[in-house]
């Protein structure tokens, strides 16, 4: 492990930004954002993804020799954008009901999502800092994630993180079986 001086203190350099994690984030987020789009168009509400891209992660690179919080984190902010995505479909609908759109050109809407999407990255990056570092709000999602992390990395080596990852697969499972037989 690399380390670098700082003073007299020496912290260890910890990978963040990783091509696996980086694959692993967007694969997360497809699969929420589509399950998601999926979920509003059944009942009309979504889920927020933090919490089981959280645990999903860990599961996942913890058969990695060498993950840490850093990278955990990095593929859970990632794929927790998933819901924030999935929005699509209120917007899109309500334009339709009001008359804006009388067909659905599949390459506008595709660059309206995209515009919408860079926008949102774009204010959140500059807003981060002074809406959640330097704020005296409590952000009780995001809190949960990361103390789900800071679990996750001290018992890396426990069983409980495989049990966890067996119940995430086994409720999975147990739904789409649920949902295929009510098709």
């Amino acid at each position: 492990m690399d380390s670098k001086s700082v003073g007299s203190v020496i912290e260890p350099s910890l990978p963040e930004l990783t091509l696996r994690g980086m694959i692993l984030g967007a694969l997360i987020t497809v699969i929420f954002t589509a399950s998601n789009v999926y979920l509003g168009l059944k009942v009309g509400m979504t889920f927020s993804s933090s919490i089981p891209a959280a645990i999903i992660s860990m599961a996942i690179l913890r058969l990695c020799h060498n993950s840490n919080i850093l990278e955990n984190n990095m593929v859970q902010t990632e794929a927790s954008a998933a819901g924030t995505l999935s929005a699509v479909i209120f917007v899109l609908p309500g334009l339709v009901m009001l008359g804006y759109w009388q067909n659905f050109p599949l390459l506008q809407t595709l660059l309206l999502c995209a515009c919408g999407g860079c926008l949102g990255v774009l204010f959140t990056i500059p807003l981060r800092r002074a809406l959640v570092v330097n704020s005296d709000l409590r952000y009780p999602e995001g809190r949960a994630a990361a103390e789900i992390l800071k679990v996750g990395s001290e018992g890396a080596k426990s069983e409980m993180g495989s049990a966890g990852m067996r119940d995430i697969v086994a409720g999975a499972s147990l739904s789409s079986i649920f949902t295929l037989s009510c098709l």
